[in-house]
């Protein structure tokens, strides 16, 4: 009787940890479905961009083409992004940038930025 008691104890405490289900579809009923996004995705492509999921978490992002993309630089205020690139000393070929680069800072230092 006491096994059981604790057994249920147990399953009870370890289900009271779990994470809460993520709501989708912001209560639409749709899951997947964001209103916001058709109109973020019609912004980005009357921009040129291309609307589409990016990073760890894959959220929709409008990645562009800076107008000065593979520009050289040796700091970040020379490009338009704000990225200038250490290793090619060249301004990013794509805005945003996801995952760890390593640019050059407003002074020229290497500095390396995560973005997820």
């Amino acid at each position: 009787m006491r096994a059981a008691l604790w057994i249920a104890l147990a399953t009870f405490a370890l289900t009271a940890c779990q994470a809460d289900a993520p709501e989708t579809g912001g209560g639409y009923g749709l899951a997947g479905y964001d209103p916001g996004a058709t109109s973020q995705r019609v912004a980005c492509e009357a921009r040129g961009g291309s609307f589409k999921p990016g990073g760890a978490s894959g959220a929709l992002a409008c990645f562009m083409t800076p107008k000065d993309a593979g520009k050289s630089c040796s700091k970040s205020s020379e490009c338009s992004s704000g990225n200038c690139l250490a290793r090619s000393q060249s301004c990013s070929p794509i805005e945003p940038l996801f995952g760890c680069n390593e640019l050059l800072d407003a002074s020229g230092r290497r500095v390396t930025l995560c973005v997820e």
